[in-house]
């Protein structure tokens, strides 16, 4: 045995540093706001790991001041973050010590469904949405922007949405082609998420619109809308926040013939709006893009443009039997040159046109961030105003957000 390379070796790894010698840190967050806020925060894992003296991909467990593990997710990114319920100027502290967490409860989840034309949805506590991929673009179908179902229990269910609908599919058409048109027509409305079954539907109308938040580049005043995705990647996946990062096919404006887009989404738990990222490459000269939701005919009057928002009260695929309304708004707290309705002359498959949000002259490469999401009037926005009021108190908390500090 060479007894001075083992010495060497008990030497160096004496000097290792082990989840017994880890120092406990602490998560510290500030409220500076004389309002209740609750929202993810995060803080560098890189912070964390330096602060407690131990190596990068160490097992951590955060607990509150109660003493309970709380969930945490480590993003592409390299934050860590947790969910933080901070009284009016208030602080909140959450423990981080190494060891083995509990299993944690997922709350925000997404994946591309390869057998519904490439969709990708994702979702949270509140909120489900989908956008549309290269299958369907193949099909012809024009589907252009982003689609809400909504939902009125916390629980992680479009998984299961998609399931007993595609299962059913094949049933209901042969029903139909024997002549049990009852029978047929009895499965699919037990069957189908176009009908609400306790927990909430998809009846949002999307087609050849922006949908609910989808960006778009202008030519002329008008949108030159995007198709589907070309490529995906999932960047995070639960529990906390879901992301996702997209690539579109090479478009057509303004005289430049190769244009692609790209976007970066992400949805957190408890929150009703996305945070999109747009950023277009092949301009040869400043371009003024958008981003909104469309109207429909059968309200153009339910909206309202603010400085920094635009919002609909958007009436569903059948009002007169729904009886509900689906909130909508995308959210420019960055800035936006201007908002307002960009209507039709004449209503085109149902759609009246659409409000938005122009950024005048954006320069190529330039990332752009805007929020876009929904609510639904069946469940945690009961009516326009309290929508409105939503929207205000997230841009609000935008401009001034919950601080959070590593401490020993």
């Amino acid at each position: 045995m060479n007894w001075r390379n083992l010495f060497l070796s008990l030497a160096a790894a004496a000097f290792l540093p082990t989840a017994s010698m880890a120092k406990d840190i602490h998560i510290v967050v500030t409220n500076n706001e004389p309002v209740q806020r609750q929202e993810l925060v995060g803080v560098s894992i890189d912070d964390i790991y330096k602060q407690m003296g131990v190596a990068k991909g160490q097992s951590l467990v955060v607990k509150n001041s109660l003493g309970q593990e709380v969930a945490y997710q480590v993003t592409y990114d390299g934050m860590l973050l947790i969910d933080a319920a901070v009284r009016p100027c208030g602080k909140a502290v959450f423990s981080v010590t190494t060891g083995k967490p509990q299993e944690m409860k997922v709350f925000v989840t997404g994946k591309m469904y390869p057998e519904r034309v490439d969709d990708i949805a994702w979702e949270n506590d509140r909120t489900a949405y989908r956008l549309y991929g290269p299958a369907l673009q193949r099909s012809g179908e024009k589907a252009y922007g982003i689609d809400v179902w909504v939902k009125n229990t916390p629980d992680l269910e479009v998984d299961n949405r998609y399931k007993v609908e595609l299962a059913n599919h094949a049933k209901i058409q042969q029903l139909t082609k024997e002549g049990k048109t009852d029978e047929a027509k009895k499965l699919e409305i037990a069957t189908t998420y176009h009908f609400d079954h306790g927990y909430g539907l998809d009846c949002y109308k999307v087609g050849p619109t922006l949908g609910c938040g989808a960006p778009a580049l202008m030519e002329n005043g008008l949108l030159v809308m995007p198709y589907s995705y070309k490529d995906y990647k999932i960047l995070d996946n639960g529990p906390l926040r879901f992301t996702v990062e997209l690539t579109y096919n090479p478009t057509t404006a303004n005289g430049d013939k190769n244009i692609v887009e790209h976007r970066i989404l992400s949805l957190d738990k408890g929150s009703n709006f996305n945070k999109m990222t747009v950023w277009y490459e092949g301009l040869s000269k400043p371009t003024d893009i958008a981003a909104g939701v469309v109207v429909h005919e059968e309200d153009t009057q339910t909206i309202k443009c603010g400085r920094d928002f635009v919002a609909y009260a958007d009436p569903t695929d059948n009002p007169a039997a729904q009886n509900f309304q689906i909130f909508v708004a995308a959210l420019f707290p960055n800035g936006v040159s201007e908002t307002k309705p960009l209507l039709y002359d004449q209503p085109r498959n149902g759609a009246a046109g659409h409000a938005v949000g122009i950024l005048k002259n954006y320069k190529n490469a330039q990332r752009y961030t805007y929020y876009f999401g929904s609510a639904w009037s069946k469940n945690d926005v009961r009516n326009f105003e309290e929508w409105v009021l939503r929207i205000n108190t997230f841009l609000d908390a935008l401009h001034s957000p919950l601080e959070a500090r590593v401490e020993q």
